[in-house]
């Protein structure tokens, strides 16, 4: 059973930093792609980073050269440090890998943890 556990969310001020973490179980972890969406209130949720086994990355265009996505394959835990956090940054953050069966993708998603940046 696929579980992705986040934390390290909270409250921080317009130019701070948090990171967050994912432990991830059920999966074989370190050859397995991961990645960070997050959502705000009223939007659909987008992708943040991603990092293969391998640990390639890609992010996207609003969080470039602020966000940083890494993987611990020995603690089986994917993290996103973010750096010069913006209001704009505000949302839950979701960590998510897949899994294909029988050629079709199944979608594994942690329970969130809430990013709130106050200006």
């Amino acid at each position: 059973q696929v579980q992705l556990v986040e934390s390290g969310g909270g409250l921080v001020q317009a130019g701070g930093s948090l990171r967050l973490s994912c432990a991830a179980s059920g999966i074989a972890f370190s050859i397995t792609a991961m990645g960070w969406y997050r959502q705000a209130p009223g939007k659909q949720r987008e992708v943040v980073a991603l990092i293969t086994g391998g640990g390639t990355t890609n992010y996207a265009d609003s969080v470039k050269g602020r966000f940083t996505i890494s993987r611990d394959n020995a603690k089986n835990t994917v993290y996103l440090q973010m750096n010069s956090l913006k209001p704009e940054d505000t949302a839950v953050y979701y960590c998510n890998t897949q899994r294909v069966v029988a050629g079709t993708p199944y979608n594994y998603w942690g329970q969130g943890t809430q990013v709130t940046v106050s200006s």
